[in-house]
């Protein structure tokens, strides 16, 4: 049967000076094994401090320790502590003393290599950093004598015992300063830089395309930023442009995942000088190959036919019709270099690139209108309680039911194939067929050129006035944002593009409106 060795009660932790709770064998607070650690002895005599007297030239050698009574325990903190017998602790002198010849009082037990009570080696503690050496030197006198105040003088503390509590601290603060201190190798080992308080890097030279999340890294040919990773919107998400009077926005909306619209906006001047302003938007066939390339294409085809016919003199109707021409054609060349790989050669006419387009022109008091597809242009008038007008006919399923009088039209834009077109600019198409018209306003008003994406939301042309805001006309790029925004709240089905061109006349010039097609 095993015997239970009752420990002698300690007052204070060798290691942490903290009083230890009865019956405890390792110190609550550092974690100090008290079972390795002799009691103080009862009898410790109170030592009086006198003067020794001279010392006899027999007596010159220092004295041999005198043997402890086999049962005293050891004290090693105590200075007078005599030596343990050979089962007992064996605690080695100190490696200081003071002017007596006994250890430092600023050494404690941990600091001194020694064994357990089964005589196995006690651990030594870790070596020390800089930092820590000086903190455990010893406090000499010459130390303090150095000190011009010594009342001012700051004394060092001893060093703590390697407990498991002050261990883990220096492990937390170590790590720490690991973190923001890089290896040999220039690498953070622990923890990356905190954004927030890393330096940024160099702003990118002009012309670079920078990040729209850290504005400072450079974006690579992937779409993300070298700097933060933060993935780039493409541009065609979303687009807006002011020139002048005229102003276009085209958003990719809330369910496509790209932008398939494009627009293209311009202003010119007749050979008279008067001015001449122009709005092109083309809308991407889903279902053809390549439909952003298609919309981009015919709009620049497009504008860049009116800007040359425009300022020679063409009239703008004649120019529209040259217009809408050219951009079939470019979109037609699409087909002719193919990207892909060669098994789209064979298909290429049965999925051609393909685009529908609507465009404006105001020049010379005239509005004319041009369009192939279901896009659209309507007349808003700055005074309210005049009639809107639509000024476009879709080339649609539902709008050929409706001319043949087989439908009206609620039924016709009801049914599953309303929005499927008869019309289009592509390789594909079955015959091009140009519409255009010529009206002269006798009012101010607003003329809307837009996709589907936002007459989905706003039809009729009563509900196109009530989406416009009232100051339209004074601030175009305003306006449309707010009627691209008016499709997003309505489901942002498809993409979405506008153009506003605000319509001014003189008070005394009105006239008849014509249309031709």
């Amino acid at each position: 049967m095993s015997e239970s060795h009752q420990q002698p009660a300690l007052a204070r932790c060798p290691g942490c000076e903290e009083p230890p709770a009865s019956g405890d064998l390792f110190c609550g607070v550092c974690g100090y094994d008290l079972s390795a650690v002799p009691a103080r002895p009862d009898d410790r005599p109170t030592m009086a401090i006198t003067t020794p007297p001279p010392a006899s030239p027999a007596s010159a050698a220092p004295p041999a320790a005198p043997p402890a009574p086999a049962a005293a325990p050891v004290d090693p903190a105590a200075p007078d502590a005599p030596a343990p017998p050979a089962a007992a602790v064996r605690w080695p002198a100190a490696s200081g003393a003071d002017s007596s010849g006994l250890p430092a009082p600023e050494h404690r037990a941990t600091d001194l290599p020694g064994t357990d009570s089964g005589g196995t080696p006690l651990p030594t503690t870790p070596p020390a950093h800089d930092d820590e050496q000086v903190a455990a030197r010893p406090v000499r006198h010459d130390d303090r004598a150095a000190t011009a105040d010594p009342a001012a003088a700051e004394p060092i503390a001893p060093a703590q015992p390697a407990t498991e509590h002050n261990a883990a601290e220096h492990a937390t603060e170590h790590n720490a300063e690991s973190a923001q201190t890089p290896d040999s190798s220039g690498d953070f080992p622990l923890a990356a830089p905190d954004p927030r308080t890393a330096e940024r890097t160099p702003t990118p030279a002009a012309g670079t395309k920078v990040c729209v999340a850290c504005r400072s890294g450079r974006v690579d040919l992937d779409g993300y930023c070298e700097n933060c990773g933060h993935a780039q919107p493409r541009e065609r998400d979303h687009m807006e442009q002011e020139l002048g009077s005229v102003a276009a926005v085209s958003d990719r909306g809330l369910r496509h995942h790209r932008n398939e619209d494009f627009f293209a906006v311009s202003s010119t001047a007749l050979p008279d000088g008067s001015p001449a302003v122009v709005a092109i938007v083309c809308d991407g066939v889903s279902s053809a190959s390549r439909p952003d390339e298609a919309s981009a294409a015919a709009s620049a085809a497009a504008n860049e036919a009116l800007l040359e016919s425009l300022p020679r003199g063409t009239h703008p109707q004649q120019a529209m019709h040259e217009a809408i021409v050219a951009a079939s054609e470019a979109v037609n060349a699409l087909v002719l270099d193919p990207p892909g790989a060669a098994e789209q050669e064979a298909h290429r006419h049965q999925n051609a690139p393909a685009c529908t387009l609507v465009g404006a022109i105001m020049a010379g008091g005239l509005l004319v209108v041009g369009w192939v597809g279901d896009s659209r242009v309507y007349w808003v008038p700055d005074d309210r309680t005049g009639p809107p007008a639509r000024l476009t006919e879709d080339d649609s399923w539902a709008a050929q039911m409706v001319a043949a009088g087989l439908m009206n039209e609620a039924e016709a834009y009801a049914d599953e194939r309303a929005h499927a077109i008869t019309g289009w600019l592509g390789a594909d198409s079955y015959e091009l067929e140009p519409h255009t018209a010529s009206f002269k306003p006798d009012r101010p008003g607003l003329v809307v050129v837009c996709t589907d994406g936002l007459w989905n939301y706003a039809e009729s042309a009563e509900e196109m006035a009530a989406a416009v805001p009232p100051e339209a006309h004074l601030r175009p790029l305003h306006g449309a944002q707010v009627l691209v925004g008016h499709a997003l709240d309505g489901g942002g089905h498809d993409n979405v593009t506008v153009a506003l061109l605000p319509f001014a006349v003189e008070p005394q010039g009105a006239g008849s409106a014509s249309a031709t097609e």
